[in-house]
């Protein structure tokens, strides 16, 4: 039996992410299946709506919903690192297990090390959606 929330959107869960007000939040990915329930929350923590991925603003965190399907993730991750602020980080959210589109952890972990991203950490993003933080590597140097 699960501790958490039955969803995993119980109260505190984009602050347990890390969102913090007034932070910029790139959504990429968006498709009918997504958590609304997990939107709402992190857009009512930031203070903001989120913005798509044709944004020109500076990223502080990016929102990236993928699914097997979905395309070479490791091109994805490079395409989200771009706007990204030098700390910035990814959410990547992805069915669980038993779902349609699950991903396998080992896909992730590579796709990361393809782009340069390290895992910090996973957490229950609702019923639907696990969530990898994803973080540049300190070799990666400075942006262009």
């Amino acid at each position: 039996m699960s501790t958490s929330s039955p969803s995993g959107n119980g109260p505190g869960v984009a602050e347990r992410m890390g969102f913090q007000n007034e932070m910029v939040v790139m959504e990429i990915g968006y498709d009918d299946d997504v958590d609304e329930e997990l939107r709402g929350q992190i857009e009512s923590h930031v203070g903001t709506g989120l913005v798509n991925e044709d944004s020109d603003e500076v990223i502080d965190v990016v929102l990236l919903w993928y699914r097997e399907d979905d395309g070479d993730l490791g091109d994805l991750l490079v395409d989200a690192i771009r706007p990204l602020a030098d700390d910035g980080f990814i959410w990547l959210l992805t069915p669980k297990r038993g779902r349609d589109g699950y991903v396998e952890p080992s896909d992730i972990a590579e796709a990361s090390s393809v782009a340069g991203l390290s895992q910090t950490s996973i957490t229950t993003a609702g019923t639907e959606w696990s969530a990898a933080r994803l973080t540049s590597r300190k070799s990666m140097g400075a942006k262009r």
